[in-house]
């Protein structure tokens, strides 16, 4: 008996015409046999959107969201002299968003494996809204804020409701992921976590003008407007990929195939919990938790804390040093993207051993100067090292815990990010210990934190663990990728 191919005779009879081992038969029963596969073909259902729609709309609700991060920074000098708060409550009201921003981050990312990001990206900017509204509600039934000390803590838990939108990172990831084959989603990646980063850096520029121009009240409701628009722009066009929408309508396997059919790639397989308790279980990715931490970490405290530096250390006026701390952040931000490509040129552990040596640099100036000149270099060192550092660390996730590239990027993104939110009470002890020289002095915490993530990057490096070849990197990068999300070869 011939045996035919399954696949080469699906392909012969899309083209119409015989394959070998077939050619015996009657050409009326080969006709009847085409007409019956056209007949029976199995259609998959219609799904709603696109990967460049799907971009888009992450792109938005991630940069409304991640917007979070400056929501009291560049206001800091307005509530400390209306509620009369030390530099220490200060530092704790500016890093509050940080804290749901990052501890969301874990849960929400395994969540997307179950039914998509469409809900978990929702329910953030929601809770986002929320937290936003709420200040609104307290703002407006105050005329004037002296001698309210007690709203201090609701203003801290407005903040951390507020900051849900920027746990939405790892959500889009995900959900991008999902929407591109492989040979697209570094492209598609970076234009998201790229523009998306802007927000903070915007956001400090232009709200202490918009301050004094509409006052506390009308630029916080001018934001939630903002917040608004992008939650609808990501809720008419921030689909779930094909698989996710197949599976309100049939059963996985058939979802899967139908979304094959469509040009899926990447498909969720396992458990996320497991992911996580597999990339826990490898040293590698503790060291990279902490370099995140000093990196991603230290971007996400020093927009919120810059305009309190500038503004108290310097004598500038709120809207000169809003403008210096979102160009820290724009800089910061833009200059991941070719961080990425410097990465894949030269490596990602030089890429990042050479990023950290400026940071240590830039922190270690700022630690000891006073001088206006100076402190502009180190602030520009900083975002430069910093931004390059968080771009070569996501280089190395999938290279150095090949097994569990998932939970690794999990635990990196989420505890990394909590950074932002103890780093500027730390910096800010050194005020109510030292005076307006803790300013600077502050510093030195990003300081010593850089020189522990070189040691730690050195011997992640060195030790041998992680000197692979370039042909060994490929074939596990690929493998860990394909367990991880089901990829289909």
């Amino acid at each position: 008996m011939v045996q035919i191919n399954a696949a080469q005779l699906r392909q012969e009879i899309s083209a119409s015409r015989p394959v070998a081992g077939v050619e015996q038969l009657h050409k009326d029963l080969w006709l009847k046999i085409i007409q019956n596969q056209k007949e029976h073909r199995t259609l998959p259902p219609p799904c709603n959107g696109n990967p460049t729609r799907a971009l888009v709309g992450a792109t938005v609700g991630f940069t409304v969201g991640f917007g979070a991060v400056s929501l009291f920074g560049p206001a800091a000098g307005q509530f400390k002299s209306a509620l009369g708060l030390s530099p220490l409550a200060v530092s704790w009201l500016i890093s509050s968003p940080a804290l749901s921003g990052s501890l969301l981050r874990i849960p929400f990312s395994a969540w997307v494996d179950t039914t998509g990001g469409r809900t978990p990206f929702l329910v953030l900017l929601g809770m986002s809204i929320l937290g936003l509204l709420g200040l609104l509600l307290v703002l407006a039934k105050l005329d004037d804020l002296h001698d309210t000390p007690q709203l201090y803590p609701i203003l801290l838990a407005l903040g951390v409701m507020s900051g849900s939108g920027i746990a939405s990172f790892s959500v889009g990831i995900s959900q991008v992921s999902y929407w591109y084959p492989q040979e697209g989603q570094g492209r598609a990646l970076a234009a998201y976590a790229g523009f998306g980063n802007l927000g903070p850096g915007l956001i400090s520029f232009v709200l202490p003008t918009v301050i004094q121009s509409f006052g506390l009240f009308g630029t916080y409701l001018m934001w939630l407007a903002l917040l608004l628009i992008g939650t609808t722009v990501y809720y008419a066009a921030g689909s779930n990929a094909w698989y996710f929408q197949l599976l309100r309508t049939t059963d996985s396997s058939k979802a899967r195939t139908f979304a094959q059919e469509y040009g899926q790639e990447l498909f969720p397989r396992g458990s996320a919990l497991e992911g996580l308790k597999s990339a826990a279980g490898v040293w590698n990715t503790w060291i990279l938790v902490v370099v995140y931490f000093t990196t991603f970490g230290g971007f996400l405290a020093l927009t919120s804390w810059l305009p309190t530096y500038w503004k108290e250390l310097h004598g500038l006026d709120e809207k000169t040093a809003g403008m210096l701390a979102g160009a820290f952040s724009l800089l910061a931000s833009l200059i991941r993207v070719p961080g990425g490509s410097i990465s894949d040129r030269f490596g990602g552990e030089r890429t990042l051993l050479a990023s950290l040596y400026l940071v240590a640099a830039a922190a270690a100036l700022l630690t000891c100067s006073e001088d206006y000149t100076l402190d502009l270099v180190g602030q520009a060192g900083l975002a430069i090292g910093m931004g390059i550092s968080n771009a070569a660390v996501f280089k190395l996730v999938p290279q150095e815990v090949p097994q569990a590239v998932g939970g690794a990027a999990g635990w990196v993104g989420g505890l990394g990010a909590f950074g932002g939110f103890v780093m500027p009470p730390m910096m800010a002890s050194f005020v109510a210990h030292s005076g307006t020289s803790g300013y600077s002095q502050g510093f030195s915490i990003i300081a010593l934190m850089a020189v522990a993530s070189i040691v730690a990057s050195f011997v992640m490096t060195y030790t041998g663990t992680c000197s692979r070849s370039a042909s060994m990197f490929t074939r596990q990068t690929s493998a860990s990728i394909q367990d991880y999300y089901g990829l289909i070869p």
